[in-house]
């Protein structure tokens, strides 16, 4: 059976500009690895995936190392951290990170091939669920979020979750997808489980809604015919006087003489249904709308425009909220859980289970 991803959240985050300073994120790759240790030696790498598939898991995970509780820079920042901080440990711990933000992210499909053959995975099968996490967030739910920032998080065992950001600089904020890698047997319909953002009332195309499933259908179709036949399709489009609740500006958003670009690849390639047509390259927002639009019209079948999106006080924070991050006591946790890691895998788990028990304590 072939494992394919959910996302399971998101989090919406004001869009902060800047980066983490040298002595934080030094200690943020200390501390970010030990805890993720203690969390495999105590409940194994698929529990440790999981968390980082849950919005406020990673919020709080960021909070505690002592990144601003609520900055869009906790996203790229605390993947940044893990890779780096990881990457030495990789094989002992059975976790690899491939990704991060900007022209690194461009570098995921190779790296996932390389740790594919390094654990005798499918790589390539990695980074086509890879590519398809970023399309479905960036081209088939269109919320007005550009993608800049996809981390890969792929254990020994071949289960991996996805952890990437867009950002929409309209308004100044910024929002986290997370995917998990988990037995549902579609990519395009419903793949999240959960949301964690507060805003509503936003107009989107939503191409993964169960409502948009005669749409998908009807674009696989249309990508199948010949150019032709779709231009004379979007020429009789256009020229329709639009109502004022559509999301889309023909104009601005149709030109016809990429679509036709882009055609002719979804012709040749003749995708069978809306996942193979995600997964041509060249098919982006654009092209995805455009054949929504024209599978409104032609066959009546509408487009979800249904928004899918509906801690902090460890160590501070390194904008000095809820207070400026101790440097001593950050050394001192970093030391302490190292301490404690390094006895738990020599069969001393007293201060593990001290911390388990403070945990468990209300």
């Amino acid at each position: 059976m072939v494992v394919v991803p959910k996302r399971t959240g998101s989090a919406d985050l004001p869009l902060h500009s800047g980066r983490a300073p040298a002595w934080l994120f030094g200690r943020m790759k200390q501390l970010a690895p030990a805890i993720v240790e203690a969390i495999v030696i105590e409940h194994g790498r698929r529990t440790f995936l999981e968390r980082l598939s849950d919005p406020r898991w990673f919020q709080a995970f960021g909070c505690v190392l002592g990144f601003d509780w609520h900055s869009s820079g906790v996203t790229t920042t605390v993947c940044g951290a893990l890779k780096e901080g990881l990457a030495p440990r990789a094989a002992d711990l059975g976790l690899f990170v491939a990704g991060g933000k900007g022209k690194t992210s461009r570098q995921t499909p190779n790296e996932l091939l390389a740790i594919g053959t390094t654990l005798g995975i499918d790589g390539a099968r990695l980074a086509y669920n890879s590519r398809m996490a970023a399309k479905v967030d960036s081209a088939a739910v269109q919320d007005g979020f550009d993608i800049y920032q996809h981390s890969f998080f792929v254990s020994s065992d071949g289960e991996w979750a996805v952890v990437q950001q867009g950002m929409r600089d309209a308004d100044g904020t910024a929002r986290r997808y997370h995917w998990l890698g988990s037995r549902v047997s579609d990519f395009v319909n419903e793949p999240h489980a959960a949301i964690a953002s507060d805003a509503h009332g936003q107009l989107v195309l939503n191409m993964v809604a169960t409502e948009s499933a005669g749409a998908r259908t009807s674009s696989a179709e249309f990508a199948r015919q010949e150019p032709r036949l779709v231009d004379r399709e979007i020429a009789r489009f256009v020229s329709l006087e639009l109502p004022s609740r559509h999301w889309v500006d023909v104009k601005k958003d149709i030109n016809p003489a990429h679509l036709r670009k882009v055609l002719l690849s979804t012709y040749e390639a003749s995708p069978q249904n809306f996942e193979q047509l995600l997964a041509v390259p060249g098919v982006g927002a654009k092209a995805v709308r455009a054949l929504a639009m024209v599978a409104e019209v032609v066959y009546g079948s509408p487009v979800s425009m249904e928004d899918p999106a509906r801690f902090s006080f460890a160590h501070g924070g390194k904008d000095g909220h809820p207070y400026p991050v101790n440097r001593e006591v950050y050394d001192d946790s970093i030391d302490w859980l190292r301490d404690a890691v390094t006895k738990a895998r020599m069969g001393r788990s007293d201060k593990l289970n001290a911390l388990k028990r403070l945990a468990d304590w209300r």
